[in-house]
């Protein structure tokens, strides 16, 4: 399974920040997302990123993680040479994060 079978996202980006939320269908299912999303796995899974600092902050009354990503949008929207550096692709990538049974 993946993420997208758990969450939808929405995100936005200023600058050289991305800010990404996770946002549980269920709320039922916030407990496994708050375990197995973490900024080290969502790192991993944007590897190609040059993140300078990632801060996860967590809305347990709206059943959903935000992700703050500093440094990934490669100078900004404006400024990078990425075919598309908004924070909505990054979101589309982290869909396909891996949510497996062993999570």
């Amino acid at each position: 399974m993946q993420l997208g079978d758990f969450a939808h996202l929405r995100t936005g980006d200023k600058g050289d920040i991305s800010q990404v939320s996770v946002v549980a269908y269920d709320p039922a299912d916030y407990p496994l997302l708050a375990r197995v999303v973490t900024v080290d796995r969502v790192l991993a899974h944007l590897a190609r990123l040059t993140v300078r600092r990632a801060t996860r902050y967590e809305l347990p009354g709206l059943a959903a993680l935000n992700f703050v990503l500093e440094g990934a949008l490669s100078g900004g929207v404006t400024r990078s040479l990425s075919l598309d550096a908004h924070g909505k692709t990054l979101g589309a990538q982290l869909l396909d994060l891996p949510i497996g049974d062993g999570d």
